[in-house]
């Protein structure tokens, strides 16, 4: 998440507004993850573009399910 919170504030500071995913230090419930979940698509499907901060290089669908949203903008093929 360092590297999520570094983009983060590099963007805020250059005047982008970013809605970030949320973060949780302590351990949470399955229902709090399916909400955490649901709430996280949300803020996809208000968003202009998507920026993917992927660290480790991994592709694919992510572990709780296909991918909703199809690629868009100037970045997709």
């Amino acid at each position: 998440m360092d590297e999520m919170r570094a983009v983060n504030r590099d963007l805020t500071f250059a005047g982008v507004i970013v809605v970030a995913p949320g973060e949780a230090d302590e351990m949470i419930t399955d229902k709090q993850k399916t909400a955490l979940d649901a709430l996280h698509l949300r803020k996809i499907d208000l968003a202009d573009r998507v920026l993917v901060v992927n660290v480790n290089l991994r592709l694919g669908s992510p572990p709780t399910g296909p991918r909703r949203h199809p690629p868009r903008g100037p970045w997709s093929a």
